[in-house]
């Protein structure tokens, strides 16, 4: 799903990527290409169409393009965005964003390597803690609320997500919350993710407030390893250290539940640059190497590892060798960029 903005230039560079990738480790990708975003609007009335929800369900993984459904037509930017909408229909409860920093990137923290696990089904978020409706309602015309939504069930669930992924990196979960001021809320997401943590002795744990934490992302963040956190907190905190790292254009991320994953780029749709062949691949092509690696993660594809590790090895000998966008610092294109990429996989 190309998507709007600048999508339907990175995820056609992405799908290259990938699928040079799978030749390498002797496997091929099957696509399939389905209507989505600004385009699927002009062509079935809806951003987000029926049969596009229909195929995803009998696909296991998904590579999405960003969405600018602010700028769609009135009637449809005020619904649940797209991607609100796949997240909702396939309960993809956990968003894994990772921020390092890469080789011949001007990162602002050359030390980070963080992996946050952010909640991605209710929390602070209004759009999708609700089964009907939205969270957020104006009983009057000069009052607005906003409801949050914290459950055993889903903290638990992205706690054993966070356990899991710590255990195959540093062995360190750090728990983030708010609960000296939501005490029930974020306090109650605190105390099950501390019991979860009794189930993976191996790992160290500790916690922090939010604000805290922001602070500590840019005094110490090599500090960190694995953060989880509910959905907002981990938007906020996952921008920060893709920051960080260097930039939201290699910002990847993943959207999964325990039997699906779609591959989504941490920033938007850029329109301001969209057509002009400058975007960043890099986040989308990040993104569907981790797709690649989570699928290998549950079935134990030797392979299909090996394809996303040649992704990621590509990628950092490309930004190594000063070969970056625009946003970077560099002058290569979107399509100079994806062809040394290409060029590396071809010859590792």
């Amino acid at each position: 799903m190309n998507g709007d903005g600048i999508g339907p230039e990175i995820v056609p560079a992405a799908v290259a990527v990938a699928d040079a990738a799978a030749a390498r480790a002797g496997i091929r990708i099957d696509w399939v290409e389905l209507p989505f975003g600004a385009r699927a609007i002009e062509s079935h009335g809806t951003p987000i169409p029926d049969e596009t929800l229909e195929a995803l369900s009998g696909l296991d993984l998904w590579v999405l393009g960003p969405h600018d459904s602010a700028a769609y037509p009135a009637g449809f930017a005020a619904d649940l965005t797209p991607g609100g909408v796949i997240r909702k229909r396939f309960d993809l409860f956990a968003n894994l964003r990772p921020a390092r920093a890469l080789p011949g990137v001007a990162a602002t923290a050359p030390g980070i390597d963080v992996l946050i696990a952010r909640e991605n089904s209710e929390g602070l978020y209004a759009d999708r803690n609700m089964a009907v409706g939205s969270g957020e309602f104006m009983p009057t015309p000069d009052v607005a609320l906003s409801v949050g939504v914290i459950t055993r069930a889903a903290t638990e669930r992205i706690a054993a997500e966070a356990f899991r992924a710590a255990r195959g990196r540093s062995g360190h979960v750090t728990i983030v919350h708010k609960a000296n001021v939501l005490r029930l809320t974020t306090g109650l997401f605190r105390d099950v993710c501390r019991e979860v943590a009794v189930r993976y002795p191996d790992v160290r744990v500790d916690d922090f407030h939010v604000d805290a934490m922001a602070a500590m992302l840019v005094r110490r963040p090599e500090q960190f390893d694995v953060v989880v956190t509910e959905n907002l907190f981990g938007d906020i905190l996952s921008d920060l250290a893709g920051e960080l790292a260097g930039s939201l254009g290699i910002a990847a991320s993943v959207n999964c539940s325990s039997s699906r994953a779609m591959a989504q780029a941490a920033h938007g749709a850029a329109p301001d640059i969209a057509g002009q062949g400058i975007a960043n691949p890099v986040a989308i092509i990040g993104s569907t190497a981790m797709l690649l690696r989570w699928y290998a993660d549950r079935t134990g594809r030797a392979d299909v590892r090996a394809a996303a590790d040649r992704i990621d090895t590509a990628v950092a000998t490309t930004l190594a060798a000063g070969v970056c966008t625009r946003d970077l610092g560099g002058v290569a294109t979107t399509a100079g960029f994806t062809e040394r990429v290409l060029a590396d996989i071809a010859t590792s």
